[in-house]
């Protein structure tokens, strides 16, 4: 490639991202999660957070995940920024620290675990709009309670 059709290839390229307009900024606001009754002061947490319906609870899924290391204590609270929507979240502690959440041969956990609005499933997973909440302004506090 000679030096000419390089510098040409180069200009073009910045003429067209230039050209390509930006993508309006997404709205967030500040959201509070506070999670309690932690089984472990010392293993990780892993929150996973989730908006949309299709992905809820399936590997890889989330919108993004966080991990936190309690620090010694049995709670701890974690400020977020998620954009405005429905959102879900589900917790677990990694108690042996493999990880993974284990679960027996049912395929039910044996791990501590939680979800958004602490619902409390029996027999399956919960849905989505069980676990959802509303993100629609700045302030809005999730209080979850880790479930043995």
């Amino acid at each position: 490639m000679t030096l000419l059709s390089f510098c040409a290839l180069l200009f073009a390229g910045t003429v067209l991202k230039a050209a390509t307009p930006a993508a309006p900024p997404v709205e967030t606001s500040s959201v509070t999660v506070v999670v309690s009754s932690l089984v472990s002061t010392t293993a990780a947490v892993r929150l996973y957070f989730y908006n949309t319906r299709e992905g809820f609870l399936k590997s890889g899924k989330w919108a993004f995940s966080k991990a936190v290391k309690p620090a010694g204590k049995s709670e701890f609270t974690l400020p977020v920024d998620l954009p405005k929507g429905e959102w879900a979240v589900a917790i677990t502690q990694d108690l042996n620290n493999n990880d993974k959440i284990d679960k027996n041969f049912l395929g039910i956990p044996t791990e501590p675990y939680a979800f958004s609005n602490n619902v409390r499933p029996t027999v399956a997973a919960p849905g989505f709009d069980e676990c959802k909440f509303m993100v629609d302004g700045p302030g809005k506090v999730v209080s979850i309670v880790l479930k043995d």
